[in-house]
Parts: C-alpha cells; structure tokens; sequence
C-alpha cells in the first residue's frame, strides 16, 4: 500500500451539487423561483432534522401525561 497517497475530500454531496445547479438555473434566469426554493438543499435538511426531534419531544411529553 502506498503510504504517500493524500486524498482530498471537497465536500461535495447531493445537497451542495443541487444547490450549485439550481443557483446557475437561477442566475441565469432559466428558472423564476424564489431563492427560498434555490437555497433549500442547505437549510432544508437542517429544517428536517430539527423538526424531527421536535417531534420526538412531543410526543415524548405527550406520552409521559398519559402515565
């Protein structure tokens, strides 16, 4: 195995790459979306991550009332 091999990792993934897409469609006047919508793919999976342990928590409070 080759130990002076370096790997780099830009940190690209699905999100990064929709939203780099939907950012040239936008500014090239391609698409008329609001640019809520365009930057969605970075503040979208945090929305849902957040709201899912909202959701967690209440129903966790929900079924410690019935107890």
């Amino acid at each position: 195995m080759n130990k002076n091999k370096i790997n780099i990792n830009l940190g690209g993934g699905y999100m990064t790459l929709t939203f780099v897409a939907l950012m040239v469609l936008k500014l090239c006047g391609v698409i008329d979306w609001s640019w809520w919508w365009v930057t969605a793919p970075i503040w979208g999976p945090i929305v849902i991550f957040i709201g899912f342990f909202v959701v967690i928590g209440i129903i966790a409070l929900v079924a410690d009332s019935f107890k």
